[in-house]
């Protein structure tokens, strides 16, 4: 027995440094495990809070939660277009040869500007029969105004007088029905006084732009025949001081789209610069493959910097903003099982681990559906390190 003693003694030792206590009950000895001494003591578990040391809190940015207003957004993808209803293509008003161009495909316009001119024939014929309607004219007044003066002197009859003058207003009205004739052709009235008194016709006719834009499409060429309608256009138009902005959104965010709500756009070849606009469409249909709905806006672009094609993505408020608690993104930590959680303190030292549910985040603000209050106190920064200081400690 002297012998078990005194190789008892180192066994109890060990025992006790790995944390074993050496029981005895009812005469039986016996070892079971002792409680664990590593835990922190600035670290409750049960209670789930973190105290700090003064050195360690004024590393810390404390803040109250706030009420903030937040927007309910949508957003999606999509590319931009031209303006199809303010797209134009430009015929010729009447049948000819293409003489000359001036335009190409990427200019802009002004409306009136000359597209093209045309060798027409209408147009000259017009032009002769204004000519030929102007000497008849012409003729019938002298002839009025001599049977007038033969019938002052007694060397004529008044029913001369009458058939000349019948004879005048007839010509008259065909002259006016001829300079009529020529201003369909887009001749104006100075244009057709110098015809007159030059008796010189003009065959060419000016296509003007409709429109003030940008050229899309050019099909106009020196000595090519075209009839007014006949496709293809010899130019296409359109006006760029506004865009379409075509997107396809998901079949689950289609009741929330209007007409008429407000809408901001970005293009990737434009960082930070929002566009603005309106949704003018919504597609009556959900595409039954891709399970989307057509958003169509009205984009505005006074300065002309969209470009049809571009890749571009909106954002629509879908309802009124709603005020709602707040923190900064930084003082929320993901745990580890998917929870939120943010510390709350009201002296700056203690901090108590709050599980909250969020929301919408919003120029770098998240908001807090539940879990705190406005004005409370919460750590803005330093919210990880107190989340690994307390995971530490629980799993220590």
């Amino acid at each position: 027995m002297k012998y078990a003693g005194y190789f008892a003694l180192p066994l109890l030792a060990g025992l006790l440094a790995g944390g074993w206590l050496l029981v005895r009950a009812n005469g039986v000895e016996s070892v079971k495990a002792a409680a664990p001494t590593n835990t922190p003591p600035d670290v409750n578990i049960e209670q789930q809070y973190v105290v700090l040391t003064e050195k360690q809190a004024a590393g810390f940015k404390i803040m109250p939660a706030e009420q903030r207003s937040f927007r309910t957004l949508k957003n999606a993808v999509g590319s931009i277009d031209f303006n199809q209803n303010m797209l134009v293509q430009a015929f010729t008003p009447n049948p000819g040869r293409i003489v000359d161009t001036f335009f190409n495909v990427g200019d802009e316009v002004t409306k009136g500007d000359t597209l093209f001119t045309i060798d027409s024939p209408d147009l000259l014929q017009a032009e002769s029969g204004l000519l030929a309607s102007a000497g008849v004219l012409e003729l019938q007044t002298r002839t009025l105004a001599r049977v007038k003066q033969l019938l002052k002197t007694g060397g004529g009859a008044q029913k001369d007088v009458d058939q000349a003058t019948s004879d005048q207003q007839t010509a008259e009205g065909n002259y006016k029905a001829g300079r009529n004739a020529v201003r369909i052709f887009g001749k104006t009235d100075a244009e057709i006084d110098r015809i007159v008194a030059d008796r010189k016709v003009d065959s060419i006719l000016v296509v003007p732009s409709p429109i003030s834009g940008r050229i899309i499409a050019r099909n106009a060429a020196p000595g090519l025949y075209v009839q007014p309608g006949n496709a293809p256009a010899p130019y296409s138009l359109a006006d760029i001081s506004t865009m379409w902005m075509v997107a396809n959104v998901i079949e689950t965010d289609a009741p929330s789209y209007r007409i008429g709500q407000p809408v901001e756009v970005r293009v990737p070849a434009y960082p930070g610069e929002v566009f603005r606009g309106r949704v003018t469409t919504l597609g009556l249909n959900i595409d039954p493959n891709s399970h989307r709905q057509l958003v169509r806006s009205v984009i505005d672009d006074p300065q002309h910097k969209l470009r049809a094609g571009m890749l571009a993505s909106f954002t629509i408020e879908t309802e009124p903003p709603k005020m709602s608690v707040s923190v900064p993104l930084e003082a929320i930590v993901r745990e580890g099982d998917g929870t939120m959680t943010v510390w709350v303190t009201t002296d700056g030292k203690r901090f108590d681990r709050r599980s909250v549910k969020i929301g919408m985040e919003q120029d770098g603000w998240r908001q807090i559906l539940d879990g705190i209050a406005a004005d409370e106190k919460i750590a803005s920064t330093g919210a990880v390190f107190l989340s690994n200081k307390f995971a530490n400690a629980a799993t220590g």
